[in-house]
């Protein structure tokens, strides 16, 4: 015990200065938004630096440091792909305009110290997991967890896929993403995102005295839905697509449900 929670300090202190390498490098290139691309990546950083220094039973460190991995490359990887070649998010040229000069310094605190501090929190998950040699076996927590991530995973990298697809057709400029999964759901990229993590509270709530850190899951459910991924989404996407609001109408807003009936 004593020895995971000296790993957490050093996993707080990699986390750090990961993202201070981060926020160098947003200097050099004069980007911001490579944070988001990075973000998934310094998850999978803490997941083995735990899964090294750890002393719990192997498979159960095995299966969370995989499902942290897979979540963290394919995320950073679709981040990456969508930005390439575009220039700064338009997020990020905002608050550029609005500290002026400040920037670079200011955005080292407001952007990558603290999205490190987020990672960090929500990562405990993964970190607590790993601690306890028991039990030494695979339980049934371990396989509704992974179930429930499988879920999500799909849910995230099908919907990702799908939006994608839809945006490289000229003809859906202006439009509002309604097939496939974005029938049933308005943000399955993010409600998938919230599934896995969920999941990964399950495994890890396997290991005796981990229920704390249910602070995880809640931290980035609180985040995707109230902070910087639906409302914040929303908020932008209905002034630049007018059929959004009608969308909005008839579709759940996060968790997948059927259409409403009567509006096309």
């Amino acid at each position: 015990m004593e020895l995971g929670w000296s790993l957490l300090l050093w996993n707080l202190a990699a986390v750090m200065g990961f993202m201070i390498a981060v926020w160098v490098l947003s200097v050099l290139i004069k980007n911001a938004g490579i944070a988001d691309t990075f973000w998934g990546l310094g998850f999978v950083l803490v997941a083995w630096i735990t899964f090294l220094g750890a002393e719990g039973y192997l498979g159960r460190r095995l299966l969370i440091t995989f499902l942290v991995t897979a979540w963290g490359l394919r995320l950073a990887l679709h981040i990456g792909l969508r930005s390439w070649g575009r220039g700064e998010d338009r997020r990020y040229q905002v608050w550029r305009r609005q500290h002026g000069e400040r920037f670079w310094w200011v955005s080292l605190f407001t952007v990558f110290l603290l999205q490190g501090v987020l990672l960090w929190v929500i990562s405990l998950v993964a970190q607590v997991g790993q601690w306890s040699p028991k039990p030494d076996r695979f339980i049934w927590l371990d396989w509704a967890g992974l179930l429930l991530w499988a879920v999500g995973f799909f849910f995230e990298a099908v919907g990702d896929y799908q939006l994608a697809a839809f945006k490289k057709n000229p003809a859906n400029k202006g439009k509002a993403m309604a097939q496939g999964l974005w029938r049933y759901t308005r943000h399955p990229n993010y409600f998938g995102e919230c599934l896995m993590w969920w999941g990964i509270f399950l495994v890890t709530l396997a290991t005796p005295g981990s229920f704390w850190t249910v602070v995880s899951p809640i931290t980035i459910t609180f985040l995707l839905l109230k902070v910087s991924g639906v409302s914040l989404l929303e908020r932008t996407i209905v002034e630049t697509r007018p059929e959004y609001r009608e969308y909005q109408q008839r579709t759940s807003a996060f968790i997948p449900w059927f259409p409403k009936r009567g509006k096309s």
